[in-house]
């Protein structure tokens, strides 16, 4: 690694980094420049265990050795900075102490990420980072052979999605559906069950379900808000649910793929 010691705000270098909490901004510049940010040394190493690689490193001079250890032989430059620095220049406290700036990769297929699969998580419209890390997390977990996440559904890199991933994001096969209705087709034609996971009349209890599972199955899951939406309910096979007492309607979105996940175990 290139160590680079920066101590002037507007360096050129910096620029990856500016800005973070700006999640607006960052769901546009990211996917359309190819990268992602990935923080803490634990979520870095993880990521080039994976095989992405950074193009820049920004480090707090406590974490050079850390990074060192991660990095290894990769040719990176790694920018050292001050603790004050990295706030003005991102826009928050980097406790942790190292950020990446990662070349994001290419996504494969749905078919090919399917491919082979028994257990399929896939992820309509949720608008919440955390949530998207949260669900990633449990698909590593709990069994999940892959994730898919639809057009509108919140950013698996993004920096917040990682963090709560704890790095999952890199360990589960996972690519985005730009067409709902091809992706629950590809699901059909490899032999999929598709689940959705819904409040309805009709339901099928998850226990029901899970005790007599087909052997290939795609758990659907809809957004914080609404739910699944038409076109997604109308590709299921089966509509299931969560049992629920004490007046609690549902779960949250990420909770409820634990459960569902866990039940449905291979």
């Amino acid at each position: 690694m290139h160590l680079m010691s920066v101590t002037d705000l507007d360096d050129p270098r910096l620029d990856d980094y500016r800005g973070l909490t700006d999640t607006a901004l960052r769901a546009v510049t990211e996917p359309a420049e190819g990268l992602y940010i990935a923080e803490t040394t634990t979520v870095i190493e993880r990521a080039v265990a994976a095989g992405h690689r950074p193009r820049s490193v920004l480090v707090a001079e406590r974490r050079v050795e850390e990074m060192a250890r991660v990095l290894g032989e990769l040719p990176v430059p790694v920018l050292v900075v001050s603790d004050e620095l990295a706030e003005r220049v991102t826009g928050y406290a980097v406790h942790r102490g190292a950020l990446a700036s990662m070349q994001r990769p290419a996504l494969a297929p749905v078919a090919d990420v399917i491919r082979g699969a028994r257990l399929v998580l896939v992820l309509e419209g949720l608008g919440d980072h955390a949530n998207v890390g949260a669900a990633f997390r449990a698909a590593a977990g709990l069994g999940a052979d892959a994730v898919l996440v639809s057009a509108r559904c919140a950013d698996p890199l993004y920096r917040r999605s990682v963090r709560v991933s704890m790095g999952t994001v890199f360990q589960v096969p996972w690519t985005r559906m730009a067409d709902l209705g091809a992706g629950m087709r590809d699901l059909t034609a490899q032999g999929f069950d598709v689940a959705a996971l819904a409040l309805d009349d009709g339901a099928v209890p998850l226990d029901v379900y899970a005790a007599e599972r087909p052997e290939r199955v795609a758990l659907l899951m809809g957004s914080e808000g609404d739910g699944l939406s038409r076109e997604a309910l109308a590709a299921a096979d089966t509509v299931v649910t969560i049992p629920m007492s004490g007046g609690v309607d549902s779960l949250n979105v990420a909770s409820a793929a634990a459960v569902a996940l866990w039940a449905l175990q291979n």
